[in-house]
């Protein structure tokens, strides 16, 4: 995990400071405007991905039962919430969608659709819960307040500090999607209601990986950092595999259970 950069709350914060300052788009190499994001792009990660669910398998392939929260680092309060999880209230209340936010909505095994929805927004689809994220690169956009929030993005072409080789393939040398997450609505981590807050900060890196004379593999690294329920950074490596094609797209609503 990237433990070394973007990491904690005071990292994120920084990162989503320098996205939005001005002068990052000042000017590009020259003293010409900058190439558009899509044009700049250093990482193709557009098309077809489906779940590789290499780990937290009973946690990712079936809803554990309530009260189950190991390995996520809840504090007492949290550990108050996820105790009382009842999916028959969710769904009531019309929340059956907690698990398919920001934060919990990459570990829910399905696929992903990525595009870009114009030359400096990125958008990532989900069939499952038939979710829409958007990152956009610069300013922060909208007011969020839904599943999804605010993603600020921009590209990070530092080495990747992932330190391994995934199947033999190394993490791509021209950089990574780097995003941060905020203005949250509340949300679950995992299907049965391991609770994140409005105030999480979700920091994340998309490495593309490929194989040599193998698959393309995409590689989202992801930080929470949520001082109303975690007692410390709850950190989750999820894998994809690309697709030549739509082939299994099947887009299903929310499930609260």
């Amino acid at each position: 995990m990237r433990t070394g950069r973007g990491a904690g709350t005071a990292g994120a914060l920084a990162i989503l400071a320098s996205l939005a300052a001005p002068q990052v788009w000042a000017q590009g190499r020259g003293g010409g405007p900058p190439p558009l994001p899509r044009l700049a792009a250093p990482v193709d990660l557009t098309g077809y991905w489906v779940s590789l669910v290499t780990e937290d398998w009973r946690y990712r392939m079936t809803t554990p039962p309530k009260g189950d929260f190991v390995s996520v680092p809840l504090n007492p309060e949290g550990q108050r919430i996820a105790n009382q999880w009842d999916p028959a209230r969710d769904e009531a209340s019309g929340n059956q969608c907690k698990a398919y936010g920001a934060g919990g909505l990459m570990r829910i095994p399905g696929r992903l659709h990525i595009t870009w929805q114009d030359d400096t927004t990125l958008k990532v689809e989900t069939d499952a819960g038939t979710q829409t994220r958007l990152f956009h690169f610069g300013a922060p956009q909208g007011q969020g307040g839904d599943w999804q929030g605010v993603s600020t993005a921009s590209w990070d072409r530092s080495l990747s500090p992932l330190g391994f080789q995934f199947f033999g393939a190394p993490p791509s040398s021209g950089g990574s999607l780097a995003a941060v997450t905020t203005k949250l609505k509340p949300g679950y981590l995992r299907k049965n209601g391991v609770p994140y807050s409005a105030n999480a900060v979700i920091t994340e890196y998309w490495d593309r990986l490929d194989v040599p004379q193998g698959d393309s593999l995409l590689v989202v690294s992801a930080e929470v950092v949520d001082p109303t329920y975690l007692a410390q950074p709850f950190w989750t490596s999820t894998h994809f595999k690309k697709q030549n094609d739509a082939s299994g797209w099947n887009p299903t609503p929310c499930s609260a259970r």
